[in-house]
């Protein structure tokens, strides 16, 4: 038997990338404000870790397409 989350999971797969996003966004919407804020808090940390490795070495940054071709 499917976990309930692993068959949302699977039939998400299915939609489209514009779709898939919506459908993240409403998730995130939908989780309270503390959690929104770790999330945010998190996420801003990773992209300034990121930025701050591309700013010490611009030559390390992988162009989107090459990234989305490996999946």
């Amino acid at each position: 038997m499917i976990a309930p989350r692993e068959k949302i999971v699977r039939e998400a797969l299915k939609l489209s990338e514009g779709e898939r996003a919506k459908v993240v966004q409403e998730l995130l919407d939908s989780l309270s404000p503390e959690v929104g804020e770790v999330l945010d808090d998190s996420w801003a940390e990773e992209l300034d870790r990121r930025f701050a490795d591309w700013e010490a070495n611009p030559s390390s940054g992988v162009p989107w397409s090459e990234l989305k071709a490996q999946r």
